[in-house]
């Protein structure tokens, strides 16, 4: 691997401040200076497929804006497979991919057959490439049928499912993606997720992944980073993160009739009971199967389900364990 692959998404004391005004009198107004991303370095290798989380607010957005060329880094270095995003955007715009799961570059009031026709103009596509990209692409998201329905028909999961078409119809080797399963149901994110995989396996396809659901974290990324208030609180394997955030996922038990609570060993614990039904606790950084096999063999089982935790919860454990750097003080300036 190269330099240059290892390094392939590069941050180096990364900043973005919004200057922020509003009139505090007559002829008075302040100054107020936000900074949304703070000091954050971190690298990407070339094919890696990394979850970038944190709360609403955190700073997410406004760290993939930096590195689509959006809006330019108020200090700190950025690079992007060499590439400076907000000096070189139209040449970056060539080899990057981007999902808003609420905002969709798709055309409206088109079919969205059309929409594809126009990027593969915009993009430049050999005809040739285009036509085994747009067909191979359909068929794993299952849109054949809707090609020729205007936009604005579609469902919030038909509309994703052809964002994500457009994004990669010009073989981007990067892919930014912000809630890519929003408005999905649970066979449709299968399918999502099976898709990114074949994506990232078969074209080495970058991935930086921004979403709620940790299921997609969970089962498409190895690697995660957790962003708070600007600032990079954690960044390794999901299973560290579930360690330092102390998460728990929820083993629903329904047995065959009402029973005293079952005995399990420590660190699970059975944390309510409602006549057959039984809720138990333990480690999400745990596998479920060894206490599933146990239950399993010494009680009449009916059903039972895991439900995992919540990605704020853990976030938030995360943030309130000690160590963690303080809020950083707003930056004020009257004029």
């Amino acid at each position: 691997m190269t330099g240059s692959d290892r390094d392939f998404i590069e941050l180096d004391g990364v900043e973005k401040v919004f200057e922020v005004r509003r009139r505090t009198g007559f002829l008075k107004r302040e100054r107020r200076l936000v900074r949304a991303v703070d000091s954050i370095s971190f690298r990407v290798r070339r094919g890696e497929m990394v979850g970038y989380i944190g709360p609403n607010g955190a700073g997410k957005s406004t760290t993939i804006k930096m590195l689509t060329g959006i809006l330019t880094p108020s200090a700190g270095r950025l690079r992007v497979a060499g590439i400076d995003p907000s000096a070189e955007r139209t040449r970056l715009a060539h080899r990057i991919g981007v999902v808003f799961g609420q905002r969709t570059t798709l055309w409206w009031d088109l079919p969205l057959v059309d929409s594809y026709r126009l990027m593969r103009r915009m993009y430049r596509i050999p005809g040739a490439r285009y036509r085994e990209n747009l067909d191979r692409l359909v068929e794993l998201l299952d849109l054949s049928g809707l090609l020729e329905v205007p936009v604005r028909q579609l469902s919030l999961g038909q509309r994703m499912r052809g964002d994500i078409v457009a994004a990669l119809l010009h073989d981007p080797e990067v892919l930014y993606l912000d809630e890519p399963t929003i408005g999905l149901d649970v066979v449709s994110k299968a399918k999502v997720r099976a898709f990114l995989r074949e994506v990232n396996a078969e074209h080495g396809t970058t991935v930086l992944l921004t979403t709620h659901d940790l299921q997609d974290i969970e089962q498409l990324c190895k690697r995660v980073m957790v962003i708070d208030h600007g600032r990079l609180m954690y960044d390794g394997a999901l299973a560290g993160l579930h360690s330092v955030g102390e998460s728990e996922r929820t083993l629903v038990v329904d047995l065959e009739r009402e029973l005293p609570p079952i005995e399990v060993p420590a660190p699970a614990r059975v944390v309510r009971v409602d006549g057959p039904r039984q809720w138990l606790a333990f480690p999400a950084s745990e596998s479920a199967a060894p206490l599933v096999a146990r239950i399993a063999a010494r009680h009449p089982l009916v059903d039972l389900s895991v439900r995992e935790p919540d990605i704020e919860a853990v976030i938030a454990k995360l943030l309130r364990s000690p160590g963690r750097a303080p809020e950083p003080p707003a930056e004020r300036a009257t004029a």
